[in-house]
């Protein structure tokens, strides 16, 4: 390179590093818009919501059995499960609006059966307190099966199925729970055993040499079943404790009804609804057990129908106010 060319290039270097330090100096401290940018941009705080750890209870029982919060597994699988439904936000304030249409039903049938009323959340843990059907055919608010219910008495056929009978099928739970009551001696393992059968709980109790419900490895169904009814009974009984704000207004109430008694065959429940004030849809609501729409009735036996009060779809009839 010529020597006239080298002094070109001297000077055009720094001139050059001179302009990109001033330019840095000015992007940095004056932005677009003349915003200062000494600081990190943070973003405006949008609103107040924040997520937060659950409060565990010092103390805690099931059926006034004690639960051994102090065993670091125990309560670990206990904030589990109340994590899991005090943030499964649509779900769980469902489940409290419902229970207080569906505990009225439940809570007397279980008092009169000698089972604890804690047992109203097994209810909701099996089911959501929906007539739903589960994969290996379970079906009802108690999930029964098929034979199971047919042991404990529940009519099972093409027409009738009491399985979708809130109070038959409460029997039919309750007479199993109260069975297991007296194989096991605790409600604990009880209800364990409702999630597992008692041959279940058995084989595991055996393999393991152990009795205890709190120190038994169980799958994870099972070993999560009572810290499920557990949360969802500190939730519903004191909801506003984890963060769900209701009114009485926004409960779901009882439908009001009367019954019929038939004890003859019916050749279709549209018109028989139609005759008595309501229709097909709502003598379903109330009468899911009715699982076509006749009704044969060869042996002549008696079923009580309900029958919604006019009325009851009105806004002013169901609202908890």
């Amino acid at each position: 390179m010529s020597d006239k060319k080298q002094k070109k290039w001297r000077w055009i270097f720094p001139s050059l590093m001179m302009i990109s330090v001033i330019a840095t100096i000015l992007i940095g401290t004056v932005g677009f818009g003349g915003q200062n940018r000494t600081d990190p941009i943070v973003p405006e705080k949008k609103n107040d919501y924040a997520i937060f750890s659950m409060a565990i209870p010092d103390q805690l029982n099931f059926s006034e059995e004690r639960v051994p919060l102090e065993q670091f597994d125990v309560y670990e699988a206990l904030d589990r499960e109340l994590l899991s439904n005090a943030y499964f936000h649509s779900q769980t304030i469902r489940l409290i609006k419902m229970a207080n249409r569906y505990f009225p039903v439940i809570e007397p049938i279980l008092k009169k059966q000698g089972i604890p009323d804690d047992f109203k959340y097994l209810a909701v843990a099996e089911s959501g307190l929906a007539n739903a059907v589960s994969p290996a055919n379970a079906v009802g608010f108690w999930q029964l099966r098929k034979g199971t219910a047919e042991e404990y008495g529940l009519e099972i056929n093409s027409e009738i199925d009491e399985r979708y009978h809130l109070e038959k099928s409460t029997v039919a739970a309750c007479r199993y729970l109260n069975e297991s009551y007296e194989k096991y001696g605790n409600w604990t393992t009880s209800a364990a055993s409702y999630n597992i059968g008692r041959r279940g709980i058995d084989r595991e109790m055996a393999r393991q040499k152990n009795e205890n419900y709190y120190d038994l490895l169980l799958n994870e169904e099972t070993a999560r079943y009572l810290f499920r009814i557990l949360a969802l009974k500190l939730i519903i009984e004191e909801p506003a404790d984890y963060g769900f704000q209701l009114s009485k207004k926004d409960l779901y109430n009882p439908i009001p009804y009367t019954v019929v008694e038939l004890n003859e065959p019916l050749a279709d429940f549209a018109d028989f609804a139609f005759e008595h004030g309501t229709n097909y849809k709502m003598l379903k609501f109330l009468n899911p057990w009715l699982r076509d729409n006749k009704l044969g009735n060869k042996a002549g036996l008696t079923y009580s129908i309900k029958i919604p009060e006019d009325g009851f779809r009105d806004p002013e009839s169901i609202s908890g106010e």
